[in-house]
Formats: C-alpha cells, structure tokens, sequence
C-alpha cells in the first residue's frame, strides 16, 4: 500500500469497518458466560448490540446448547436466518472453520474436513463471505498466551491447552482452488486470512492465473505460533504488500488487540475485535465484546475516523461485486498487469 503525505489525515481515509467476532468458540461458556451466547436468540441479540455498537461486520460461529462449538450447518443456517432479519445491513462473515473447539474431554481441537469446509457454500441464507485460510500451517493459539490471559479459564487445563497448541490449519492448493470456485459459483465472497507474506504471494498468483476474480478483502493475522506476531515491523512488511485497490483489516489476540487496532485506524486500515481474539481490557479486566467495540469507535473519534454505517461498509468491501478475469482484477486491485509473451521491462496498465 501507498501512503502519500496526507495519508494519515483522516478526511482522506475510507470510514472505518468494525468486525465484531463475539462469539469466541475457543472459550467455555464459564470462562465469560455474560458475554458468550448460548441460545439463538442470545447469538441473535448479541449481533443485535455489536452492530448498535458500531460493528458492521460479523465474523459468525455458533454453539450447541451442551455450550460446544457447533459443527452443524443446519445450525449456522438457523442463525443466518434470524441475523438476515435482525440486523439486515450488517456484513454476515461465517468463519471457515466453522468450530475448531474440541468436541470433548480429550479431543483435539481441529478445523473439519475440506469436504464438510466446502459444504458453506451451500448455507440458506448464504452469508456475504466466508473466510478462507491460504496455505496449510501451524496455528498454535496458546503461544503467545501469557499466565494472565489464561488466568480463570478453561485454558488453564494442561489437557486443553495442549491440544489447542498443536492445531493445525488444513489449506492445501488443491482444496482452495476448489473452495473458491465453489463460493464464488454461490455468490459468496472469500474473505483471505492472511498469516504471513508468502500467503499473501499465494493469493496474487491465484489472482494472476484467474483463479480467484473479485475484490480483495483480506485481513492479517497476527497471532503467532506459525502465524506472524503482533510485531509493527511485520505489520508493516505486509502492508507493504498489500495492493492499493485491497482492503485490509488488522487482527490479533488478547491484550495485543487494542494497540494494533488503534495502528489499523491511524493508517487508514480497518479493525476486528470481540471475545474471539480477547476477553480482557486491563490486566485482569474482562472486556464484552460490545465494551471492545465502543472503545475503538471512541478512539476512532479522537482519531476524527468517521464509523461506517453498514450500507457504507458493504459500498467498502464491494459485497457483490465481481470482475471479469485475471486482467481486470489485477486492475482494480492496483497491481502490475500479467507480463504478455515477449514482454520486456517493467509492467503497467494502459
């Protein structure tokens, strides 16, 4: 990205979009039960408050009534259904791993199979996105975690723990080809995200060969084991990075998230938070998911970042928007043209 002179005045900045993630599926319910939903009607009206927040994005995982993560598309399409309702202009981002909580007491915790994956191209309603993972890796939440952040909950379980530090995301080529086409053929628009700068480079070749031909939404990860940390100099290789035409938004976990949100308003990016990245505000405070969202719109004031309404962020993340083919997304998304047979020199768009 591209940062001219007045590229941290807010009157040239996009308003900022607020994901909210509140529905944390690696926490218990006792960890946080006033802020972590159990029934539908509480999953409801909990994306009912964030959006009156100001989030207007929502990153979407549900539970069964035992409290476990739900694996069930039948019941993400119960919550679409009373979300498409409740809160109609709110951007509906079911998460690619639907649940990788541990289904019980000595279980791992582990994304599902690429088949039942693929299945979330089919969820009635259809979400606005889904969000996809490049590229199979490490994801080792609990390595950044410190004594405090675990401090009273379900993660204090050597058992539990353990099993969340040896998860893996499973994302090899042959499934993310496979997977993008199946959303896209449904409508549906991928979300990337993102860990690292090589599957930032696994996108653009995807984007070069006309695999993938829509906007590009993607959002850094930066939760550290096998992921980037919550580093600046690694936020700012990626941003580096990542083409003009993107938009981008900043994640990472625990005490961490406020700092990096409040870099992604000051340079103009975007933000998440929600119970799903951090339960906490001050050492030993917990933080609802609304609590979190009502700071960053009040730093996001001082800042003079406008919020953006849920129509302005849906214009933002061009939902339903597609291009024609490789050639016209790599002009809209701002990079340098595919090189033609015989080519010399530095490539441009005419």
């Amino acid at each position: 990205m591209h940062f001219h002179d007045d590229a941290l005045f807010p009157e040239t900045q996009e308003k900022l979009v607020i994901t909210a993630a509140p529905y944390g599926p690696e926490w218990e319910l006792d960890d946080f039960r006033e802020d972590l939903p159990l029934t539908m009607e509480e999953h409801v009206q909990k994306a009912v408050d964030c959006y009156d927040a100001g989030a207007t994005v929502l990153h979407i995982h549900v539970r069964e009534l035992d409290g476990k993560g739900s694996k069930r598309l039948s019941k993400f399409n119960e919550l679409l259904a009373g979300l498409r309702e409740a809160v109609p202009d709110m951007i509906l981002q079911v998460g690619g791993s639907i649940s990788f909580a541990p289904e019980g007491e000595g279980a791992d915790a582990k994304w599902l199979s690429d088949d039942t994956r693929h299945m979330l191209a089919e969820l009635d309603p259809a979400p606005d996105q889904v969000t996809i993972a490049i590229n199979t890796s490490q994801m080792n939440i609990m390595e950044l975690m410190t004594a405090d952040d675990i401090a009273g909950t379900s993660m204090e379980r050597p058992e539990l723990s353990a099993t969340y530090r040896e998860m893996t995301v499973p994302a090899g080529p042959e499934w993310v080809e496979e997977h993008l086409r199946r959303l896209q053929a449904a409508g549906i628009q991928p979300h990337f995200q993102l860990s690292s700068i090589p599957q930032l480079e696994t996108v653009e070749r995807l984007i070069r060969r006309g695999v993938y031909t829509g906007p590009l939404n993607l959002t850094w990860v930066g939760i550290g084991g096998g992921f980037d940390g919550p580093n600046p100099y690694n936020i700012m290789n990626f941003i580096q990075r990542v083409p003009d035409g993107a938009c981008l938004t900043l994640e990472t976990l625990m005490r961490s998230v406020l700092p990096v949100n409040t870099m992604a308003m000051a340079m103009g990016l975007h933000t998440r938070c929600g119970n799903e990245d951090t339960i906490w505000g001050r050492v030993g405070e917990k933080y609802t998911s609304v609590e979190q969202i009502q700071q960053l719109v009040r730093i996001a004031g001082e800042l003079g970042r406008e919020v953006a309404t849920g129509k302005e962020a849906r214009e933002i993340y061009r939902i339903g928007d597609t291009y024609r083919d490789a050639d016209e997304t790599l002009a809209k998304l701002g990079y340098p043209p595919n090189r033609r047979a015989g080519q010399v020199g530095f490539t441009q768009h005419a």
